[in-house]
């Protein structure tokens, strides 16, 4: 699942694109009535006034709350857009063959990075002057959907998600203030760490990746407690989630599944993992002579060095 640096990428590459152009037309083949009255495009009947709202509306921001991208438009609506599991936004010129019934969007050129085959499956486009965005979703659980830019922070999408961890004003204070709050996912601080990093009513846009990451450069084991990690952990555990964080952006996000940026391309953070997905593999922490291992932990895979990363309980 795309987390914050990939999601801050494809922001990015929206304000590089998209803002300034007007909607001309929108497509969808996402129908699914498990979604009836759910406000998202997978029900056919919401689709036809988000259409009417989305259609003509000029494209004047994009911006990232957690992992949800914002896309502001003219007319008071702001396009949320969350890419869930397998879904990323790419922008380029795209033919579309009403003769084909699967993948009848392809890119008008059969060569580059948008012809990777892990950006066929479109299931959501916008047309702007000669250009597309797409969304890309091989297992078609995004979410699309409209809400009034004035009410978003209040919105069903946003309420609950805690603040943005690489904000100047989210400090030592406010990530042990928020690590120590209980919610119903997490339980903390009885529950482990991994789990609390990645629950966005603590802290919004930390995933899978990014806290078996930043648990390994802290060198805490992720099923610790929070109240038991001493005082110098908990800092350097601070440091690491801002350094992961910036670093995952600075390297264009991780494409160890099936992100893809804008220009369909990949990003590189994957070949930067220390423990993600790194299992059987000697710990390269300097010094360190552990291996790191995978262990399944609240039902989400963690990994991390079974030597350095000490367990407080």
């Amino acid at each position: 699942m795309p987390e914050l640096p990939e999601v801050e990428t494809t922001v990015r590459g929206l304000q590089k694109y998209a803002v300034g152009k007007t909607v001309v037309d929108c497509w969808t083949d996402y129908n699914s009535a498990f979604h009836k009255d759910k406000e998202n495009i997978k029900d056919p009947r919401y689709f036809v006034s988000f259409k009417k709202k989305l259609v003509g509306a000029k494209i004047i921001g994009a911006d990232r709350r957690a992992k949800n991208i914002l896309i502001h438009l003219s007319n008071g609506y702001t396009l949320l857009i969350h890419m869930k599991m397998t879904g990323h936004v790419l922008y380029g010129k795209y033919t579309f063959d009403k003769k084909k019934k699967k993948d009848p969007w392809t890119p008008a050129t059969d060569s580059g990075p948008l012809a990777d085959p892990f950006n066929r499956f479109i299931h959501f486009v916008i047309t702007l002057d000669g250009h597309h965005l797409v969304l890309s979703d091989m297992r078609k659980f995004a979410k699309v959907t409209l809400v009034e830019t004035s009410l978003l922070d209040s919105s069903l999408h946003t309420a609950h998600l805690g603040p943005e961890p690489l904000t100047k004003s989210f400090d030592l204070k406010k990530f042990i203030e928020r690590l120590s709050k209980n919610t119903k996912m997490s339980k903390m601080p009885e529950g482990p760490i991994k789990s609390a990093l990645m629950d966005q009513e603590l802290i919004a846009g930390i995933g899978n990746i990014y806290s078996d990451e930043i648990l390994w450069r802290a060198s805490v084991h992720p099923e610790s407690r929070f109240s038991a990690i001493p005082t110098k952990q908990i800092s350097l555990m601070f440091t690491a989630m801002k350094e992961t964080l910036k670093k995952g952006i600075d390297f264009g996000g991780d494409s160890m599944s099936d992100y893809r940026n804008l220009d369909g391309e990949r990003g590189k953070f994957q070949e930067h993992h220390e423990a993600y997905r790194r299992t059987g593999k000697p710990c390269r922490k300097k010094g360190c002579k552990g291996t790191i291992v995978r262990k399944v932990i609240r039902g989400r895979s963690g990994h991390f060095c079974d030597t350095h990363q000490k367990l407080f309980s």
